[in-house]
């Protein structure tokens, strides 16, 4: 089994020096690796606006995609077989983003009543079209609002692992 800092510290030795501005940011759980990388902006004419901007940045995260397929593509291959997990990624530029091939991965669940009428409204209000797509807000809509939280207990959760790693063998 490969730690988060490994398969970041891999992906890291794999990528070009000259595809992102930053080094990018890799996020892994169990199924897959994002890989999220800053693109330089591109040069625009005097008195071009905040349109013509979002529109050039857009424009770059394209062009940035459809110029590294091939050797994403083998990136991606090699973290399948030495890895065991998929790579998906995507690019900044300026305020904009995009994510190529994310996964959507099926979890199983088991809800009471009161959880899926929660979802059941939120179908019936149109804000979802599916109670998968009802959970699925909701949980972005708790990962955008307990950040700090969430972060803390990653961090707990790191420090549980690095202790389990230090004791004693066979355990």
């Amino acid at each position: 089994m490969h730690s988060q800092k490994e398969i970041a510290a891999w992906v890291m030795g794999r990528i070009p020096d000259d595809w992102f501005t930053e080094p990018p940011e890799v996020q892994v759980d169990r199924e897959e690796i994002q890989v999220i990388g800053r693109l330089p902006q591109p040069t625009l004419p005097e008195g071009s606006d905040e349109e013509d901007r979002a529109t050039a940045d857009r424009s770059r995260i394209q062009s940035w995609r459809e110029e590294t397929r091939r050797a994403r593509m083998a990136i991606a291959r090699q973290a399948e077989a030495v890895l065991g997990r998929t790579i998906s990624w995507g690019a900044r530029c300026g305020e904009e983003s995009a994510m190529f091939t994310t996964l959507s991965v099926p979890v199983m669940t088991r809800l009471r009543m009161r959880e899926r009428q929660v979802l059941d409204t939120l179908i019936e209000a149109g804000v979802a079209r599916s109670r998968s797509e009802a959970l699925a807000w909701c949980v972005k809509l708790v990962a955008d609002n307990e950040e700090e939280w969430l972060r803390e207990l990653r961090e707990a959760l790191q420090r549980v692992r690095e202790v389990r790693r230090q004791g004693p063998e066979g355990r």
